[in-house]
């Protein structure tokens, strides 16, 4: 992990720092935790009620958006942190953002509690580390240390955000608007976006944060099956949709296969 990451770093029990030793991290205090073979750190002492993505749906991830269907995230969420010099992102999957968004000199922390997809994480740059560890359980990020954090597609925490975001910090958001994939929705039978979710958003951070800006992005996709497969097995429909069914009805699309990018974009500074 780069040396400049470590430094931001904290205890997870006792939030002193950490230092790097033999295949694992350790406070003064004598807490210690495991290096993972992967290049991963295990930060959650134990304190995590769910697992994240399995591997399938990583691979699913790491396929979809190595094929370029979401760079217009990744390049609009990069030049809002084009001058940040330490940026961390919470449920960074596979830290595709995050590595994209990095400047050449700058440092990232993907924070995930999925294992398969901090494997992939760790791997991502050498810029970047990658710890496990549950943002509604608290950041394992010294206070005020982050220039910004980005949250794309993943859980939210106001608190802990404002928390490890310096006083002149940026928080990215990215959350899909009602139409994102709507298509896909409706031929694949896969769960919708709550119309309520951005009243939701602004409701657990306005207590912390101001909005800056906020925009739509959108762009139209033509997706081979393999990827609309993936789509469909990457989100929160792969816990709840029959795969069987999803494959059926995949096979009776004809290919490409259209749908629409819709997100919403916003960025907010710390009250």
């Amino acid at each position: 992990m780069h040396a400049a990451v470590i430094t931001h770093l904290r205890c997870p029990v006792c939030h002193d720092p950490l230092s790097p030793g033999d295949r694992a991290f350790r406070c003064p205090r004598g807490h210690s935790f495991d290096l993972a073979k992967q290049g991963y750190v295990d930060l959650t002492a134990g304190r995590t009620v769910h697992t994240g993505d399995s591997a399938e749906m990583v691979a699913a991830r790491a396929a979809l958006l190595a094929a370029g269907h979401f760079d217009v995230i990744a390049d609009a969420v990069r030049s809002c942190v084009a001058t940040a010099g330490f940026v961390v992102e919470v449920g960074a999957g596979t830290a595709h953002y995050l590595a994209r968004a990095l400047a050449p000199e700058a440092t990232g922390l993907a924070v995930d509690v999925s294992k398969p997809a901090l494997r992939r994480a760790a791997r991502a740059d050498p810029r970047v580390g990658a710890v496990r560890a549950d943002v509604w359980q608290g950041l394992p990020v010294a206070d005020g240390s982050a220039d910004a954090v980005l949250d794309v597609f993943a859980p939210r925490s106001g608190a802990e955000f404002a928390r490890i975001l310096r006083p002149s910090g940026r928080l990215v958001v990215v959350t899909p608007t009602p139409d994102h994939l709507a298509e896909l929705v409706a031929a694949l039978g896969l769960i919708g976006v709550d119309p309520e979710k951005p009243a939701r958003l602004a409701g657990g951070l306005e207590r912390w944060f101001t909005q800056e800006s906020a925009h739509v992005l959108t762009a139209p996709l033509r997706l081979p099956r393999s990827d609309a497969a993936a789509l469909a097995g990457m989100g929160p429909s792969a816990w709840h949709v029959d795969a069987a069914a999803v494959r059926a009805r995949l096979a009776g699309l004809a290919e490409p296969i259209k749908a629409t990018l819709a997100v919403e974009l916003s960025v907010w500074r710390r009250r």
